[in-house]
């Protein structure tokens, strides 16, 4: 998507991450990115106010709910195995089986 006029940091890069930026995973600089056209862009400023609903109706509705205890450590256990295949590997390439 792209609104047609020229921004510094582009439409489709700031939909892109726009869960991070909810997330609150963004660094200070990617944070003042991602405000900063939205501030300008009024059609990534309403796709953003849709993306965060969404996710606070997904957060409201699951939110309370624990995975389970074996599936839990399943995922724990398959991060841990491709951590250990990225440094293996010297960080290089993707892991197998992701």
């Amino acid at each position: 998507m792209s609104c047609g006029n020229h921004h510094d940091t582009p439409c489709d890069e700031v939909l892109a991450r726009v869960y991070t930026y909810l997330d609150g995973e963004l660094d200070q600089g990617g944070c003042g990115e991602v405000r900063q056209h939205l501030d300008e862009c009024g059609p990534c400023l309403r796709e953003y106010g849709l993306e965060e609903a969404v996710k606070k109706l997904v957060n409201k509705s699951c939110g309370c709910e624990q995975a389970p205890t074996d599936l839990r450590a399943k995922v724990l256990g398959r991060i841990e195995e491709i951590c250990g295949e990225i440094q293996t590997s010297g960080g290089a390439g993707k892991p197998e089986n992701v």
